[in-house]
């Protein structure tokens, strides 16, 4: 899984910027993400930190780049995530602080640092998130100590979405933020301090397909509405 990458540092700056970079490019095939990611953290050294303090991806990915580095993201895109992060370590101490700077919960935060919308499911920044933020688990890395697991929204792809409308936790498949939201307030009721825990049971029942072999029943009281 890319979540290889982040685990390969022991700083929490170094964690950071490979977590974000490689959770940006966590789209399409899974063996083309994990090459262009290790491509990604052979260019950045041994430091993604030092790299991003050296300035050296100012000529690795030049601002004027617009051919493709991994499929719609260009060199130009990623020379953006690299000045942003930049201009956020010169002035805080990690990223986590930087975000800290922003309103709103930790999505909106991270989308106020990236300039996107945050409203729309965002899948790899709310996955980003979970790595970050997330504790005591095997998968995730939780070194970021100043937010809290309630506030993480699951990260909605294919695989979750449509498990969690097998399972009537939402009503339809809509791949909205609406519908992330409410997936996790489901998984809420099960996991209240911590209801992104869930997303692991949605997303690998999904992948694997193994919907139709699962026989769980429901009692209405349980469900969402």
């Amino acid at each position: 899984d890319p979540v290889q990458f982040p685990h390969r540092y022991t700083l929490k700056q170094d964690i950071e910027i490979s977590g974000l970079l490689t959770a940006i490019m966590s789209f399409g095939n899974r063996k083309q993400i994990l090459k262009k990611a290790d491509e990604l953290h052979r260019i950045m050294g041994d430091s993604p930190y030092q790299y991003v303090l050296s300035r050296q991806w100012e000529v690795d990915f030049p601002s004027g780049g617009t051919n493709s580095f991994y499929r719609m993201l260009s060199y130009a895109d990623f020379y953006g995530y690299f000045r942003r992060l930049y201009v956020a370590y010169t002035q805080y101490e990690s990223l986590e602080e930087a975000l800290n700077t922003y309103p709103g919960i930790p999505m909106e935060k991270l989308c106020s640092f990236l300039e996107v919308s945050a409203k729309s499911p965002q899948k790899k920044l709310n996955m980003f998130l979970r790595w970050m933020i997330r504790r005591d688990s095997e998968v995730d890395l939780g070194v970021w100590r100043s937010f809290d697991c309630k506030e993480l929204i699951v990260p909605l792809d294919t695989h979750v979405c449509r498990v969690a409308h097998y399972f009537k936790l939402t009503d339809t498949e809509t791949f909205s933020l609406k519908n992330a939201r409410k997936i996790t307030a489901a998984l809420a009721k099960v996991f209240p301090d911590d209801p992104c825990l869930g997303d692991f049971a949605l997303f690998g029942l999904g992948v694997n397909g193994e919907i139709s072999r699962v026989n769980i029943r429901f009692e209405s009281a349980d469900l969402p509405g």
